[in-house]
């Protein structure tokens, strides 16, 4: 008796898997120079122009994170 077996089993090249890795991290070093970008332009403002802009010192973080990752 003869038997036959067929895995079908999606295989993923390895290309494939290396350029989404690659992406990924791209795209998670694009948002993290956002952050720090935004976190730096904001730490030089003085007191009165970050009043102005009705943003407390203590928010500044908070503020670049949303501006890189969204809420």
């Amino acid at each position: 008796m003869t038997t036959v077996s067929d895995f079908s089993v999606p295989i993923h090249s390895l290309r494939a898997v290396f350029a989404d890795r690659f992406n990924t991290l791209r795209d998670q070093m694009a948002k993290r120079a956002v952050y720090r970008a935004t976190v730096s332009e904001l730490t030089f403002l003085s007191g009165r122009e970050l009043a102005d802009l009705g943003i407390h010192r203590s928010a500044i973080k908070s503020i670049a994170f949303e501006a890189a990752y969204g809420k």
